[in-house]
């Protein structure tokens, strides 16, 4: 028959193999077959803890430990005084007879039982920084309640308060006070503000399979051709661009332009080379002539009509590798943000180009760590003051 220790919960072996094995991104599904647990249940210890691995108690060099309890046991039963035995295990005599005493004296005293009392009155939860701290925990769920990222607000706090320490905090003590809930510290209906809408903290080890899209684009010029001006960022005018999808075949065209990361949100008829590209003309077609230079597209074939596209802005468009993502980073971040407002499966041919307008603002108005927690909108306006 199994003990009722193993039936309620884990042992301290398996629960530290079980936060092991969350860290290298090993699924509920594995993590429960390998502890003989059902996946539910994984999911319901990571979830107290917010998906972060709790740190592992240790003892203070300044406590007795469990090998000096034992002199003291021995001691008392050879008779010898709370004199001598401070002198044998090098402790004051105050500290022998505290613990002596607290422990039931002389004759009950023993040693397993006053090291065990002793580790679990140790457990003390510590109130975190948000908790003792009322204007900023106001402040950080303000900003957390406008779709600002953990990230955003402590690098915005630091900007704001330079010369007041007490008004900054981590991104991580903001995360850890989202994801775990016990600490009460901030509502938990702020963690559906999160970009990532995850109520727990996942492993960066974990990874995913990237679709292979192969589209024939007729003279596409390759981003390997694109100058090198435009890969340093020196130059404003350059862009990133791509579609977001939604239920019902629906699609909205973003743009992101590399210096400043301000972001532009085009209303889309449909996903042809037509409707895409006539949509993005009207848009980009009322930008500064010094904020045309490029743009830097996706394998997507609705871009399949891009000379007419270059032919009405004079703007050159080079296409990114099969597979290759990342070399339009700033517009996939940018579409990873997005998900905040957009969510996937959601039906995006209902919003019109002015709800776009406003989302796009509120983006633009989000502090950035790449731009030194200036906002897109701050930025472009420093890059246009400083060109005339």
């Amino acid at each position: 028959m199994r003990s009722a220790s193993k039936i309620r919960g884990l042992t301290t072996q398996q629960k530290r193999e079980l936060w092991d094995r969350w860290k290298r991104g090993q699924s509920l599904s594995e993590i429960g077959r390998a502890l003989g647990k059902h996946a539910g249940s994984i999911s319901g210890m990571l979830a107290i803890h917010g998906g972060i691995a709790p740190a592992r108690r240790s003892r203070s060099a300044r406590v007795l430990s469990s090998t000096e309890r034992e002199e003291i046991s021995r001691g008392l039963s050879a008779g010898l005084t709370f004199s001598r035995i401070a002198e044998v295990i090098s402790r004051s005599i105050s500290t022998v007879c505290r613990e002596v005493h607290r422990n039931g004296g002389r004759n009950a005293y023993r040693a397993s039982k006053a090291d065990q009392r002793a580790w679990l009155q140790s457990k003390r939860p510590k109130k975190c920084l948000l908790a003792m701290n009322e204007a900023l925990r106001l402040i950080v769920s303000s900003k957390l309640g406008l779709d600002w990222s953990p990230e955003q607000v402590a690098g915005w706090l630091k900007r704001k308060f330079p010369d007041n320490t007490s008004m900054h905090v981590s991104h991580e003590t903001i995360y850890r006070s989202l994801f775990i809930q016990a600490r009460g510290v901030l509502k938990k209906e702020l963690v559906k503000r999160l970009r990532s809408r995850r109520g727990m903290r996942r492993s960066r080890q974990k990874s995913t399979e990237e679709k292979e899209i192969r589209t024939s684009i007729s003279e596409a010029v390759s981003i390997r051709s694109r100058p090198k001006s435009v890969e340093d960022r020196a130059v404003p005018g350059h862009w990133e661009g791509d579609l977001i999808s939604g239920s019902n075949n629906s699609h909205i065209a973003t743009l992101v332009e590399r210096q400043s990361r301000f972001t532009m949100l085009v209303h889309v008829d449909g996903k042809d080379s037509i409707s895409v590209v006539s949509a993005l003309c009207r848009e980009v077609g009322q930008l500064p002539e010094g904020l045309k230079k490029s743009l830097t597209w996706d394998r997507g074939g609705e871009l399949g009509n891009h000379k007419a596209f270059t032919v009405s802005t004079d703007m050159q468009v080079y296409f990114c590798d099969p597979q290759s993502p990342w070399q339009r980073g700033s517009n996939e971040n940018t579409n990873r943000l997005l998900r905040q407002y957009f969510p996937k499966k959601t039906d995006l041919s209902g919003y019109s180009q002015g709800q776009l307008y406003a989302v796009a603002m509120q983006l633009n108005e989000r502090p950035r760590k790449t731009l030194g927690y200036m906002t897109p909108a701050e930025k472009l306006e420093s890059i246009f003051a400083l060109t005339g």
